[in-house]
């Protein structure tokens, strides 16, 4: 299932890595990156592909704790969620 990976916060150095590991260790594909630094904000979304077998309500709460583990704001949402919000 498609999904849609943000990551917000202050820049520091390893963040595109640290969330890319994370995500390949839970066997998710990343078909698409935008990232950008605004002074010292740091922006990224990742267009993703979860695996079907994966308890979406889990993951997101693993990247909320990711997130909050590296000082970051990390949130997961369903790509058609993530398209109707930013479409009103």
């Amino acid at each position: 299932m498609r999904a849609v990976v943000t990551v917000t916060g202050s820049d520091r150095t390893g963040v595109i890595a640290g969330i890319s590991g994370f995500l390949a260790k839970k066997n998710i594909n990343i078909e698409d990156v935008s990232q950008t630094i605004l002074g010292n904000q740091f922006a990224m979304i990742m267009m993703i592909c979860v695996p079907e077998s994966s308890d979406f309500s889990a993951l997101a709460d693993e990247c909320a704790a990711y997130g909050k583990g590296i000082g970051m704001h990390v949130r997961l949402q369903h790509a058609d969620i993530f398209d109707a919000m930013h479409n009103i």
